[in-house]
């Protein structure tokens, strides 16, 4: 992959592997502008967008459009030398796949700046060791959701974990607008200056990071397989090393059982010891009795969560999800590389790293089987990935139509063109396993976990796994974080980087402009990572209270 770009130089158009016969605009290209590469000349027959993509060479109706190294797309009708591709002159097509030979080799990347370093961790009883330290409250199913939420409004200011962030200013000033007698069109064109209030509580329990309070819309009406999945996902979150315990509502008599939930908890961690309580409406009748019970048992439970403090670990403890969401045509060359390289060098120092989104690997099945440890585990990605996309076109679409408008728009313009991108977030590493949806990861390595190409319910289900950090990549900005688990944002593009520093942490558009190298961005993403384990900096999700949390339903998502 061509992505070595020459230090210090703004670079105009890349080729991102020698067999590709398209090129990437680097910045925006003129009609007619002279394209120099590998000695010969072209001149552009239409103006090419920054992020977007035009023809090395001419193309027949019916060709093949290669981009990293890979089939991205079909010409549809004649394309011109120096021609932008875009969805109107290309189709989305991708390669078929067959189990092929063990392709296990890889280059190991330089690990020395890493060895022996460790992060300041809570070390569970099952060997696991969290990030954070949180509180779970969440039901098993959606009729519990308000008692969920009064349990908030009794409990969140209390115990000092409440970060009030509100505009009361502003509405006052719109307020005092009105009352003066302002016309509509005057209060739109009053500039209001950004003067929220925050305020935050001192911590009752200085050692517990919050007690996070989640609701969601399933537990009973849907398929079993639905419930089942969702008792599973559950499970992953209360197992998980992020999760000191957890207190868990039900009414009683929905799909989602309690007896099922007790069974994944069991499949996750046989020894379970952390704080539990299960409480049943049905079983204590009124409100009170179940509210009452509820603060009791929670704040038992966080008296005994608050016990765990803070101690060293090696890297090797970090679980990294890699997730992207509002990706653009930089994605695959900028953040998305980073990425793969943090992915090898936590893999080299014998970490966990979770490859999710399965529509968005279409197109690359054929490598990433190959690079499966053993012909098993390549067999259950080829099945996952094949009734995957057979379930959605059985309901009238596929993975090809995974790409949103804001991909399109922004140089992605096929799935697979999307997915060859999005797939180098896994680095070069061998897969060491391959997880279905809520599985939790047990490997050593590189896992890949089917999900949605949704990022939020992608990120949600490798939190399930085990994941203590989220890794995700943005190249038009989006606000995704999760209850229990830091999501740290990388931006693929300086501009989206100064647009939207509020939600961005890491910009890795420096590679693009030619200061900073794809090793380098790494290794500064992975320092901010041990900082953020260790509880020294928190990311801008966390900050804004972005808790999202979304089940898969085990229908067509993508």
């Amino acid at each position: 992959m061509n992505t070595n770009f020459e230090e210090g130089k703004k670079h105009r158009f890349l080729q991102i592997h020698a067999q590709d016969n398209v090129l990437v605009a680097l910045q925006d290209l003129a009609k007619g502008e002279e394209i120099d590469f590998g000695g010969k000349s072209l001149v552009l027959s239409t103006a090419v967008e920054s992020k977007h993509k035009f023809a090395l060479e001419p193309f027949k109706r019916g060709d093949r459009i290669i981009m990293y190294g890979v089939l991205v797309g079909i010409a549809n009708q004649d394309i011109a030398q120096g021609e932008a591709i875009t969805v109107k002159n290309v189709d989305h097509a991708s390669s078929d796949y067959v189990l092929g030979e063990r392709k296990s080799h890889w280059d190991k990347p330089d690990t020395s700046a890493y060895e022996g370093k460790t992060f300041n961790g809570f070390h569970r009883a099952d060997g696991s060791v969290g990030t954070r330290n949180f509180w779970l409250v969440i039901p098993l199913v959606f009729c519990e959701n308000r008692n969920v939420n009064v349990l908030k409004e009794a409990l969140d200011e209390k115990l000092g974990y409440k970060k009030v962030k509100s505009y009361e200013n502003e509405v006052e000033s719109l307020i005092a607008l009105y009352k003066t007698g302002k016309s509509t069109e005057e209060i739109l064109n009053t500039d209001l200056k950004a003067t929220p209030n925050e305020t935050t509580r001192t911590r009752l329990f200085p050692n517990v990071d919050g007690v996070k309070f989640i609701t969601h819309d399933m537990g009973c009406g849907g398929i079993k397989l639905d419930a089942d999945s969702l008792c599973g996902l559950i499970a992953g979150y209360i197992t998980h090393p992020n999760v000191a315990g957890a207190t868990i509502l039900s009414l009683g008599c929905q799909h989602s059982e309690v007896s099922t939930l007790q069974n994944e908890i069991r499949k996750r961690d046989p020894q379970f010891s952390k704080p539990l309580t299960i409480l049943e409406q049905q079983a204590l009748g009124t409100e009170t009795n179940l509210m009452q019970e509820a603060l009791k048992r929670t704040f038992a439970g966080l008296v005994e969560a608050n016990k765990n403090e803070r101690k060293p670990a090696p890297i090797s403890k970090i679980c990294i999800g890699l997730e992207c969401g509002g990706s653009d045509g930089f994605s695959g060359i900028s953040a998305n590389p980073a990425l793969g390289y943090v992915s090898d060098i936590l893999v080299s120092l014998g970490g966990s790293v979770v490859l999710s989104e399965f529509p968005e690997l279409c197109g690359v099945e054929q490598e990433l089987s190959d690079r499966c440890v053993d012909e098993e585990t390549a067999n259950r990605f080829m099945h996952l990935m094949s009734t995957y996309n057979a379930r959605a076109v059985a309901d009238g679409s596929g993975f090809y139509a995974n790409p949103s408008p804001g991909n399109i728009r922004d140089g992605l313009i096929t799935d697979a063109m999307k997915s060859a991108g999005a797939a180098k977030k896994g680095g070069s590493s061998p897969v060491t396993a391959v997880l279905d949806y809520p599985e939790k990861v047990k490997s050593m390595g590189l896992n890949l976990l089917c999900t949605p190409g949704s990022d939020v319910e992608s990120t949600t289900a490798e939190v399930a796994a085990g994941a203590n950090i989220v890794l995700f990549t943005t190249g038009l900005g989006t606000p995704t974080g999760n209850p229990v688990t830091p999501v740290i944002k990388l931006s693929t593009n300086t501009k989206t980087f100064l647009k939207m520093p509020d939600i961005i942490d890491i910009n890795c558009g420096t590679i693009i402009d030619g200061s900073e190298t794809i090793k380098e961005n790494a290794h500064r993403i992975l320092d901010y990572v041990i900082r953020v384990a260790s509880g020294e900096e928190q990311p801008k999700a966390m900050q804004l209270g972005q808790d999202d949390f979304i089940p898969w339903k085990r229908g067509v998502s993508l």
